[in-house]
């Protein structure tokens, strides 16, 4: 009689399948199904042969072959094909079976999956899972969050096969419930989008003072072994060294038109629907969408003369600025990050462990850095840490990153070196370290084309009023006054 499978998978495609191998070499039996059967019988035949995995042809043969509880992992298309395969599942399934969407799913549609299996007496588990193609096959970042119920059935298979920091620490633990594990997912996609942009601009004025691919190699290497240490650091090392057989620079071959699958969108979107300031990653987001207009881009080149300034500068001076700069903007990135996660939390009743989810990205994700040890520490030493910034670890980065971080900003702006992430992480820190901001001013004007109301200094918060301008509007308020 055939051994049974320890949990499913439905979807072949490169993702899915190197999570099943990475299960099995873990000690795990897994059923595997794709919708395309042939992909079933090329897997077989192909990857897994000689190993403990078993094709099933069908979702009623993938649901006969597994372990009670049940556990089906899905890793298709996010969207509709995640609901179609829950639909397909389940007439198959009993009470206390367990669905697991492991695609880049839209968290409002995890809490709702969330609520419609629990309905029908079943489990659900929306979970973010970072790292690539690689991670997945030998050990990715994983964020599962849904019906807590859940997480005792999976929790071995997930904190076995997921990456482990160097204290042998599972990059992997429950998030919270309904949507919580994509949402966190998401913001760490967000946050990937800021450190990728920020990148590119930080070479982006590399270029501009003169420095040859070979130079910024050189730099990005001895920046991958200080605080900026991380995984896109490194990949940006080994790309700005790569040549084709021609000896060709392959990034300079590659045309300057920036792609995106839409979750720093919705992270972006989420930012605005909670009323977090997430300015740098919207800055990330929009950079890609202004680089998408290349022909526009090029027509404009040729239409704007613009003066700009020659770098007559210090070259070691500016990598050295640039790297302070990239550091703390990179901080301030991840700030706003853990706030939008926070104001979520508290949306959406969730009780998300701060210091766990920097622990969970310190290996396998996109984002692993040294310095997410740093921000676990932040947490494990204030629990109600309300900004990142403020914690003391920070506050002596920010305290002297400031004199650099402005320098490069400058001179970006005299050399016309576009640099959106890094000038929109100061402006953030500016505005959020200044007691006084001119939304005094924005408010009255509100009050006045709208009788929107205000506060005053010197009268107790929540106490609101209104001006009567022009002499001509009277005393009748709108009453839409939020903060």
């Amino acid at each position: 009689m055939q051994k049974l499978a320890d949990i499913g998978l439905v979807g072949l495609a490169v993702m899915g399948e190197n999570l099943i191998l990475n299960m099995e070499s873990k000690g795990f039996v897994v059923a595997c199904y794709n919708r395309t059967v042939s992909k079933v019988d090329d897997f077989i035949a192909g990857r897994a042969a000689g190993k403990n995995i078993i094709g099933a042809r069908s979702i009623k043969e993938l649901v006969a072959s597994l372990k009670r509880p049940r556990k089906i992992m899905l890793m298709v298309k996010a969207g509709q094909p995640v609901d179609d395969f829950i639909e397909m599942l389940i007439p198959e399934l009993e009470p206390g079976d367990i669905i697991i969407d492991g695609g880049n799913s839209h968290f409002p549609d995890s809490n709702r999956r969330t609520r419609y299996l629990e309905s029908k007496g079943l489990l659900f588990v929306g979970t973010g899972v970072s790292g690539g193609e690689e991670g997945a096959l030998t050990g990715p970042s994983m964020m599962p969050g849904g019906s807590p119920a859940a997480w005792p059935h999976i929790k071995d298979i997930f904190q076995t096969i997921c990456a482990k920091t160097d204290d042998g620490e599972p990059c992997c633990d429950w998030v919270g419930e309904n949507g919580a594990g994509h949402f966190v997912k998401m913001v760490h996609n967000g946050i990937e989008y800021g450190d990728m942009q920020m990148i590119c601009e930080t070479y982006d004025m590399m270029k501009a003072i003169g420095m040859t691919n070979a130079e910024m190699q050189e730099v990005f290497a001895e920046w991958n072994e200080n605080e900026l240490e991380s995984y896109l650091i490194e990949i940006t090392r080994d790309i700005l060294g790569y040549k084709d057989e021609k000896g060709r620079e392959v990034v300079d071959l590659i045309l300057d038109t920036a792609g995106q699958k839409g979750t720093g969108k919705w992270t972006a979107i989420a930012a605005l629907d909670l009323g977090m300031p997430l300015t740098l990653i919207g800055e990330a987001v929009f950079a890609r969408c202004l680089s998408a207009l290349k022909e526009e881009r090029v027509a404009a080149s040729k239409v704007f003369k613009v003066e700009v300034s020659a770098f007559t500068g210090d070259r070691k001076q500016m990598t050295d600025d640039l790297r302070v700069a990239l550091y703390a903007a990179k901080i301030v990135s991840y700030a706003q990050g853990y706030q939008l996660m926070m104001a979520a939390a508290e949306e959406y009743g969730w009780d998300l462990n701060y210091g766990g989810i920097a622990l969970m990205w310190r290996g396998g994700c996109i984002i692993r850095s040294r310095f997410l040890g740093k921000i676990k520490e932040a947490f494990d030493n204030n629990p109600k840490l309300k900004n990142l910034l403020t914690d003391p670890f920070f506050k002596d980065v920010m305290d002297r990153s400031q004199a650099a971080w402005r320098r490069v900003a400058g001179a970006g702006i005299s050399m016309g070196v576009p640099m959106p992430c890094i000038n929109a992480a100061l402006a953030y820190f500016d505005g959020y370290r200044k007691e006084r901001l001119p939304a005094n001013l924005l408010q009255a004007q509100r009050d006045y084309f709208g009788a929107h109301t205000y506060e005053r200094v010197d009268k107790p918060r929540g106490e609101f009023f209104h001006t009567n301008w022009t002499g001509k509007g009277g005393s009748t308020t709108a009453n839409t006054y939020v903060v």
